[in-house]
């Protein structure tokens, strides 16, 4: 049996919906901390059980039977989020699964000014030493917090932001594709190569794309740090967040998510989709609202 976690959230879900295209139901499990988030899926055939990454017997419950594990990674930051990994590898492994599939991302590093990454690499290094066959897809950067970073710039013409860098974005759709048929028909093992869209753009051609787009004139503002820090503070959003963004345009002036490799198109079959047509698609949906 395959078990997917957080099939809930939008990844896992995503990766679910791929499966169910490609195994029968009854072969798919899932695993989420709220069931009656998911109970289409247990109307299809698909096995649901409550699994929580703070609840070891709970995740080795949910995982009865796997034969392949597929890990979301947590939402939670440094020691939290390594821990939630661990308690998910130690219980597939216990559950006797023969492999196990993480959600890593491009960025994965223990030096990277973006803290997930860290947490990324420190779970691989876990995954290393797991004894279990696993493969860390190693996932190109969410175009989704590239639309989350463009903000209300579409209607207020200003994208305001601190000094960033290329980024090889890329759909939550692609990935859960690529997943799924590595996870049903194999072909990669341990850290894969980096599962990215086929070019790079900055926020400047965002920006610039969006402007065309629209036909209206979007301005790419740089900001510093400490006034974007500010801002994300004014806005509620806690301490430890509002660093870990600040961390992300480092990590982005660096060059970390600038890489692309062919390894997501073999996969697809196809060139996977990029920033235009993420815009494309948001923009449509807003001007129809």
């Amino acid at each position: 049996m395959i078990i997917i976690t957080g099939a809930s959230g939008q990844l896992g879900r995503l990766v679910v919906n791929q499966l169910l295209e490609r195994v029968p139901a009854e072969q798919l499990g899932v695993s989420v901390r709220d069931t009656s988030k998911v109970k289409d899926l247990e109307e299809l055939g698909v096995r649901v059980r409550r699994g929580d990454y703070n609840d070891s017997d709970s995740l080795i419950h949910a995982f009865e039977g796997a034969s392949q594990v597929l890990i979301v990674s947590s939402a939670s930051l440094g020691d939290a989020a390594l821990e939630h990994h661990r308690t998910a590898i130690k219980a597939a492994k216990k559950a006797g699964a023969q492999r196990i599939h993480y959600t890593s991302q491009m960025g994965s590093s223990p030096v990277s000014y973006f803290p997930p990454m860290v947490d990324h690499a420190a779970t691989e290094a876990e995954l290393q030493t797991s004894g279990t066959a696993f493969t860390s897809l190693r996932n190109g950067f969410y175009a989704g917090s590239a639309l989350m970073m463009l903000g209300d710039a579409l209607e207020s013409g200003v994208l305001a932001a601190p000094e960033d860098g290329p980024v090889a974005w890329t759909t939550h759709s692609d990935l859960a594709e690529a997943a799924a048929i590595v996870i049903s028909e194999g072909g990669l093992h341990g850290v894969t190569p980096v599962l990215t869209g086929s070019e790079t753009v900055d926020l400047a051609g965002i920006a610039a794309m969006a402007s065309e787009l629209t036909g209206r004139l979007i301005r790419r503002i740089v900001i510093t740090d400490d006034e974007y820090r500010a801002g994300l503070l004014a806005h509620g959003l806690p301490e430890e967040r509002a660093d870990m963004f600040v961390g992300l345009f480092k990590a982005m002036r660096n060059g970390e998510f600038a890489r692309t490799d062919k390894a997501l198109a073999q996969l697809l079959g196809r060139v996977p989709s990029g920033m235009r047509e993420v815009l494309k698609v948001v923009i449509s949906e807003r001007s129809n609202r």
